[in-house]
This record gives C-alpha cells, sequence and structure tokens, in this order.
C-alpha cells in the first residue's frame, strides 16, 4: 500500500517537520501486520513529497486476528490488502504520524496551525460506492477530488470498473486535518476494517472527526461505515455527535449500500426542511459543485426557543430535561438571562453537559447565574419554582402517558413558572422521512403526537392549571404534514379559575 502527501509551501521541507520524520532518512514502524516505512521521493526547497509504504504480511496478519475469530478460508492469505489501501494503510498512519495528527509541533506549531498546500494520492483504494463516493466524503471538507475508477481490464473494457480508485486530493488543509480526514474515511470507503470493533472505536471517530465531521454532510453514512454498522456503536457516536439527548434523532440516516456503478439514493436526514434533505451543512455532488445549506432541526428548535425566551422577556429560566446542555449553551451566551438552570434525571447526561459547558473552567461571572442538578419532572421539587420561564424541548414524548399528569401536576401546578415552552415532534411528518418506515424517531419515545393530538394536550393543561397557549410551528411547515416539530408557548393566568 502506498500513500504519499507533497506540498509546495516553501520551503517545503518544513514537511518533515510537521510529521516529525527527517527527510534525509528512511524509517520503518514494524506493526502486527506488516512494516510501515516513511521516506521522502524527493526534498527540496520548492517540493517535498513523503511517502507511506505499508508491506502486508498476510501469515501475520492471520495469526493476529487471534483464536476468537477462527477463519480457515483460503482468502486469509490471497486478497487484495498487501495492494490496496484500507484500515490496515489508516491503522499504520495512525501510530506513524500520531504526533503529526494532534497538530503539535513545537519548532514549527505556527505553520501546524496553519493550512498549506497538500496533495495527497493513494494510487489504489478499495472504493464501495466508486469514485463519485470519494468525491461526496472528500469535498465537504476542502478537497479538490480527482477519483478515477480502475477498469477491470483495459484491454477489456465492457468488463466495467473494478471496485478500485485511483485517488488524488489537492487544497489548502492544515495538515493534522488531513491525516484525520484519511484515517476516518479510508476504512470508510473501503467499508470493512481489518480488527474486532470494540467501544472504543467510538472514541477513535469522535477525536479525529474532531472539528469536521458534525458538520460533515454524510456523516450519518461516515459513522455506520466506520463503525461496522453495529447499532450501539452507531448510536453511542451519534449521540456523542449530537451532544447527547434527541439530537441523535437528526443524524438518523437509513443504511446506503452502494455499488460501483450506481447511483447513491438520497435520503432525507429530519432537518428544517422536508422530502430532499439529505445532508447537514453543504453538499457537494459528484462535480464538486455546492448545494444548498441546510440547517439541521435541532439547530432550528434551539433557535426558536431562544428566540421565544427572548420575546416573552424571560430573565431566568430553568431547562427541563436538559440532556448534555446544548440548549443551556445558548442561554449562557444570553446577558439578558440572570439566571439559567438545568435539570435532568440523568446523572450521565448531566456529567456531559458539565463537560460540555465547562463548568470546571467557567468564568465565575457565568458560574454565579447558572446551576446544574439532578431531579425527576413527575416528582414535586421546590428547585423547579421561581423561573420566568421553563422549556420541555422534546421531553414530554419520553414519559410514559399515564405519567403525564404527574409532569403536568409538577410544571404547571406547582412550579407554575410564568411561561412554559414545549417542543415535541409532529408525527404527521414523519411520512415525509422515508427511512423511518413507519417508525417513531426515537426508540425511547413512549408516543409522538398528531397536531390535533397537540392541541387537545395544550388545551386540556391549559384549563386545568389556569394557562393560555400559542401553538407554533418550528422548521419548514409543510402544507399537507405540517412542520417537523411542533411548539406550545403556555403563559399564566393573573389567577387561576
Amino acid at each position: 500500500m502506498l500513500l504519499t502527501i507533497t506540498t509546495t509551501l516553501r520551503p517545503a521541507t518544513d514537511l518533515g517537520y510537521l510529521l516529525h520524520k527527517h527527510p534525509g532518512r528512511v524509517q520503518e514502524f514494524g506493526q502486527s501486520f506488516g512494516t510501515a516505512r516513511v521516506f521522502y521521493p524527493e526534498a527540496d526547497g520548492d517540493r517535498c513529497t513523503a511517502a507511506l509504504l505499508l508491506e502486508v504480511d498476510p501469515v501475520r496478519l492471520a495469526r493476529s486476528r487471534g483464536s476468537s475469530s477462527p477463519d480457515f478460508s483460503l482468502s486469509q492469505y490471497v486478497n487484495d490488502r498487501p495492494y490496496a489501501a484500507s484500515s490496515l494503510l489508516a491503522s499504520a498512519l495512525a501510530d506513524v504520524f500520531r504526533t503529526a495528527r494532534t497538530g503539535r509541533c513545537a519548532s514549527r506549531q505556527d505553520l501546524a496551525d496553519s493550512a498549506i498546500p497538500l496533495e495527497i494520492t493513494l494510487p489504489a483504494l478499495p472504493c464501495r460506492g466508486g469514485a463519485d463516493l470519494a468525491r461526496r466524503l472528500f469535498a465537504p471538507l476542502g478537497w479538490e477530488v480527482d477519483a478515477e475508477a480502475v477498469p477491470l481490464d483495459p484491454g477489456f473494457p465492457e468488463w466495467g470498473d473494478s471496485r478500485y480508485v485511483r485517488l488524488a486530493l489537492r487544497g489548502r488543509v492544515r495538515l493534522a486535518d488531513a491525516l484525520n480526514h484519511l484515517y476516518v474515511l479510508l476504512p470508510v470507503l473501503d467499508d470493512a476494517k481489518h480488527y474486532w470493533l470494540a467501544g472504543d472505536e467510538v472514541d477513535k471517530l469522535v477525536r479525529a472527526g474532531e472539528g469536521w465531521l458534525a458538520g460533515h454532510p454524510d456523516k450519518a453514512l461516515i459513522t455506520r461505515r466506520y463503525l461496522g454498522r453495529r447499532n450501539a456503536l452507531t448510536r453511542d457516536a451519534f449521540a456523542r455527535l449530537a451532544e447527547v439527548g434527541d439530537d441523535v434523532e437528526e443524524a438518523l440516516e437509513p443504511p446506503v449500500e452502494e455499488e460501483p456503478g450506481t447511483e447513491t439514493p438520497e435520503t432525507p436526514e429530519i432537518t428544517g426542511r422536508s422530502g430532499d434533505d439529505s445532508g447537514l451543512g453543504n453538499d457537494s455532488g459528484a462535480g464538486g459543485e455546492p448545494a444548498e445549506a441546510r440547517v439541521p432541526l435541532n439547530t432550528l428548535r434551539r433557535d426558536a426557543v431562544a428566540a421565544m425566551l427572548t420575546e416573552i422577556g424571560a430573565r431566568s429560566v430553568i431547562d427541563l430535561g436538559c440532556g448534555s446542555g446544548q440548549l443551556l449553551g445558548v442561554l449562557l451566551r444570553d446577558p439578558a438571562l440572570t439566571r439559567v438552570t438545568g435539570m435532568d434525571v440523568s446523572a450521565r447526561a448531566l456529567a456531559l453537559a458539565g463537560r460540555r459547558l465547562r463548568t470546571d473552567r467557567m468564568p465565575d461571572a457565568v458560574r454565579a447565574r447558572f446551576t446544574l442538578f439532578q431531579g425527576s419532572l413527575t416528582y414535586t421539587d421546590a428547585r423547579l419554582a421561581g423561573y420566568d420561564a421553563a422549556v420541555l424541548m422534546e421531553v414530554v414524548e419520553h414519559v410514559d402517558p399515564p405519567r403525564l399528569p404527574a409532569l403536568e401536576r409538577v410544571v404547571f401546578g406547582t412550579a407554575r413558572p410564568s411561561h412554559v415552552i414545549v417542543t415535541t415532534p409532529n408525527v404527521e411528518h414523519n411520512v415525509r422521512y422515508e427511512f423511518l418506515a413507519g417508525d417513531r424517531r426515537h426508540p425511547d419515545h413512549r408516543f409522538e403526537w398528531t397536531r390535533a393530538e397537540f392541541a387537545r394536550w395544550v388545551a386540556g393543561v391549559c384549563a386545568a392549571y389556569g394557562y393560555t397557549a400559542d401553538l407554533r410551528p418550528v422548521g419548514e411547515d409543510d402544507p399537507e404534514v405540517g412542520p417537523p416539530t411542533q411548539m406550545a408557548v403556555f403563559g399564566r393566568r393573573e389567577e387561576r379559575p
């Protein structure tokens, strides 16, 4: 397997500092499946190329699999792994360029922090989905992608293309980011890994994808393939990428089975647009042309809640069922809010919220107006009282229907904030997401209401506890099935009936 990295930055030999590999030496690195070598075919002031050559020992690879996964087929020893880039090359790259992937370079830190001209070539890359998929995955990351399908046999063009592509990437990209792009996307394109997938794979993916994966148009496909379509690992990764909570549902995308020579079906994600939404941010097609930017539904929902809090003039707010604190992070940036509190029943979610909001390094002025605590919405709790507004954002659908009256009593009857903002999925809109196939948007949802059902619930709460309410859409209001999210803004009457 061969990978080359070239720069024309002057002096180009500074590439050696960034990679922590001297241009004047050939260096060897033993791997459990072979030997990796780094050398420089060219190195002068104008142009410098570093090559990573991985020689795979199929016998050593087979033996390293261990007795827990016996395989007596000849394919252990006769396959394309010694020649075509795959998870083996990604593993070698992670080991050989470990420091470079972190973006650290004591002698050239300014350069390590900067985007530099790079050209990366892979002569043979297994790509399940063809050259178009390679362009789809790399182009949104700032690369000019030259992906050429390798024919099965040039002498017999009627046989068509093989599953391999020749790939060249060009662009101005930070070297650490480029290495992490390769580390994640090489096994994704191959759609296979050479080792058993454990729970730490999610940590590897999140670390390598920091700063780019969460906003990638095909983040769902990348995550599923990288984690071998293991549902538990994939859900954990989605939760980490989306900062937990119902944002997991925004990342759902059906498994896409691309085959060389076939078109990849476009499937909508649950975002602020319906029907043809297929991703987050700017998408790029085969020709690398940017498509219209899409705003994720969870972003639209947070913005709608924050805007409503501003509209009602709230000075203190409690986020009930705050999850990992996405909304809290937005609220803490609003100086008009003098008191911000988050509550959740999950200790793990609160720990994630604390980590996400960096409570250990929070400025004193922010810490003075922020509180985070564990509690349940179905039990009376004096800590819930005294706020201008309470928010239940994608919370009520997680409560068993027989327990809803208890939630209503605690929030509307005992805590009684001046305003309550509730958002919940509109189940009628689910037909716009073909991959749901009649399912709910999240496996923990106890129910999902139609617009009429939600309106009846809202009217019942108002009648019982002395509130008025205004129903509003969140996301595109489809003329046939309504918006993806429905929101109720409750206002307390001066006197209870």
